[in-house]
Parts: C-alpha cells; sequence; structure tokens
C-alpha cells in the first residue's frame, strides 16, 4: 500500500506551514514529514538526527511533534522532479508523509494539499499555484480572494476543527486504498 502524502504549502515564509504539519503528526502514529527548502546548486537529502534536531530548525519541531522519520530535502526547484522521489521512497514503508514546502507540493501532487494563507495580503512567488490546488485553506481574518470553491475554509480560531477534517481525509484515503 502506497503511504498517503499530505502537502502543506503557504502564502509566504512564517505562514504557518509547520504549526500546522506538527499538529497533524501529533494525531498519526507511524508519519514521516519532508521539509524541502530551496537552494541555488546543491541537492540534498538529510536523515541525520543531529542535524535535523538542531534547535530553532523546523526539522527539530517535526521530530518533537512525533514523526516517525524526518527527511530535510535541499534543492534548486530545477532539480525537484529527481530529488523528491528518493525521499518519499525513503519513508515509502510508513503509513504516510507530510510534505512541506510550495515547490515540492507541486511537484508530488498529494493526495491532500493544506495552504496557509497566514495574515499578509501578498504572497511569495509560486504561492497561487499552490492555493489553485488547495482541498484546505487556513487564514487569519478571510481567505484570499483566489481560493478555489471546492476547497474547505478554517480560520486559525477553528484550526483544530481543521485538523479533525484533515484525519478524516486521511482516513477515506487510506480506506479507498485497502488500509
Amino acid at each position: 500500500m502506497k503511504p498517503v502524502i499530505i502537502g502543506i504549502s503557504g502564502a509566504y515564509s512564517g505562514a504557518g506551514k509547520t504549526t500546522i504539519a506538527t499538529l497533524i503528526l501529533q494525531r498519526l502514529k507511524g508519519w514521516g514529514a519532508i521539509k524541502y527548502t530551496k537552494t541555488e546548486i546543491y541537492c540534498s537529502v538529510t536523515d541525520d538526527v543531529a542535524i535535523l534536531s538542531q534547535e530553532g530548525k523546523d526539522t527539530k519541531r517535526l521530530l518533537d511533534s512525533r514523526a516517525e522519520k524526518v527527511l530535510w530535502v535541499q534543492s534548486p526547484s530545477a532539480d525537484l522532479k529527481e530529488i523528491l522521489p528518493i525521499a518519499v521512497d525513503k519513508l515509502f514503508d510508513l503509513e504516510g508523509i507530510i510534505v512541506e514546502g510550495n515547490s515540492a507540493v507541486k511537484v508530488l501532487k498529494p493526495h491532500i494539499v493544506v495552504f496557509v494563507s497566514g495574515d499578509k495580503k501578498e504572497f511569495k512567488e509560486g504561492a497561487e499555484k499552490t492555493l489553485g490546488m488547495a482541498d484546505i485553506v487556513i487564514y487569519d481574518k478571510e481567505p484570499p480572494n483566489e481560493t478555489p470553491e471546492r476547497s474547505k475554509r478554517f480560520s486559525w480560531d477553528s484550526v483544530e476543527g481543521c485538523i479533525d477534517y484533515v484525519i478524516g481525509l486521511v482516513q477515506k484515503a487510506q480506506s479507498a486504498s485497502g488500509g
């Protein structure tokens, strides 16, 4: 059985992607996480716990949220189609995988896509595309104007309801795949 993949994207750095990933991981057993960071010239997939657990790193927060395994993928966007499948294969034995990062979400096309819009009006480059893919949009005061009609909307005030909804989608996806 293939693992369920949840993609978490956002309007800008600091919108709350890692916070949402940790809240979901706290509720799911046997799941892993992939944190993507764009680099200019090199590719790497790191599973070294000493590196991942450094204070102040998002990867530490993912580990602390009870993720079974965490990988940190660093790569230019142009190389993601080659390196992301390698990272996913390393976590293929798990129940599911959370992938954090807009470019990674665009490449993988996860089963479930969560978009975190935060409180700023402007989006970083490419964020509109992942918003268009979103099954769920989390917003501060109001959802972005470009939010697709089919997307379920949750304010930060109702984030626990959002996490419940994500868990329900995961259970449906697992049932559909025979898990």
